[in-house]
């Protein structure tokens, strides 16, 4: 893996950011003791941008979470991955549910109550026509993959069906070449950070919106995971995380997941609450959660001690 990695920025910038070894950057004063809590929640999305399946147990390998993301759509005319960070083309994605953990177990459940399975000879034709796009699933990013991620404030500003700005975004610089992660393999967010945002929300917010991994249940108030760039998560009795940045937010928090309906303020909040930088050197933009790599492999299960060092 090389030494730098670039973390997409909300204005369509790409930064580099230094590997996990010497990322040490914060808004708050670091905790002088481990952090502790529970994993609460482990998810998997087997296909890039479509809802995904809670787990009760999971191996973690240096590709993150097992079968985690392992299929994506390309677009047959741009070459470039979908992904419903450009709402306008690509929130249908987001009425579809993947689960399965390898590409020849994954099943696609659609909105009028099929399934569909990789193997089938209609798949690619199938999901191009509910999405209004040619589409062909594949198990390997190609060399230089990469989407199309529309600027969330003027998403916010515009909606979802208006032509807004939209910047290319490389994929998993900070992860194995072929992959479809958008930048590491393992994204994580804290319950402190939950309650933070569900407290300011009306109706508060549901998690899944922000599509982690991990949900981590730790006691602390506020975005407690600003602090954790360059530490190390540990899981159970096996796995250990490096946390590398914060994670910066795009439009897909405030899309209709599935039977949850649009929801602006699932970036409104964070963009009022927690607008920092993703790293030290970027510019502040708002931030739920925390990429991470996964420096020892193993297998975790809900209710496994969490201690942050």
């Amino acid at each position: 893996m090389s030494s730098e990695a670039t973390v997409p920025g909300s204005d369509g910038s790409s930064r580099s950011a230094p590997d996990a070894t010497v990322a040490t950057g914060s808004t708050t004063a670091r905790s002088t003791g481990p952090v502790v809590g529970r994993l609460a929640q482990v998810w998997r999305y087997p296909v890039k941008s479509m809802l995904g399946e809670p787990l009760e147990t999971v191996g973690l390998t240096s590709a993150g979470v097992a079968g985690d993301r392992r299929l994506a759509l390309l677009h047959r005319g741009t070459g470039r991955v979908a992904s419903a960070k450009d709402p306008r083309r690509w929130r249908g994605l987001l009425t579809l549910r993947a689960s399965g953990g390898t590409p020849e177990t994954v099943r696609i459940d659609l909105p009028d109550g099929r399934r569909l399975r990789p193997v089938d000879p209609d798949a690619d034709a199938v999901l191009s026509r509910l999405l209004g796009q040619p589409v062909t699933l594949v198990d390997t990013a190609p060399p230089g993959a990469v989407l199309d991620r529309a600027r969330p404030d003027e998403v916010l500003a515009a909606g979802v069906t208006a032509p807004v700005t939209v910047d290319v975004s490389p994929l998993a610089t900070a992860a194995a070449a072929g992959t479809f992660v958008d930048f590491a393999p393992v994204h994580l967010v804290t319950t402190s950070t939950m309650d933070a945002i569900g407290a300011a929300t009306p109706g508060g917010v549901e998690v899944r919106r922000y599509r982690p991994n991990l949900v981590l249940a730790t006691s602390g108030t506020g975005f407690v995971e600003n602090d954790w760039v360059g530490r190390d998560v540990h899981l159970g009795s096996e796995v250990v995380l490096r946390v590398l940045a914060r994670t910066p937010r795009c439009a897909v928090p405030t899309l209709a997941h599935g039977t949850l309906p649009r929801a602006v303020e699932a970036l409104r909040v964070p963009a009022r609450l927690n607008r920092v930088a993703p790293l030290p050197e970027l510019a502040a933009q708002p931030c739920v959660g925390a990429y991470a790599q996964v420096v020892r492999a193993g297998r975790v299960s809900v209710g496994d001690r969490v201690e942050v060092r």
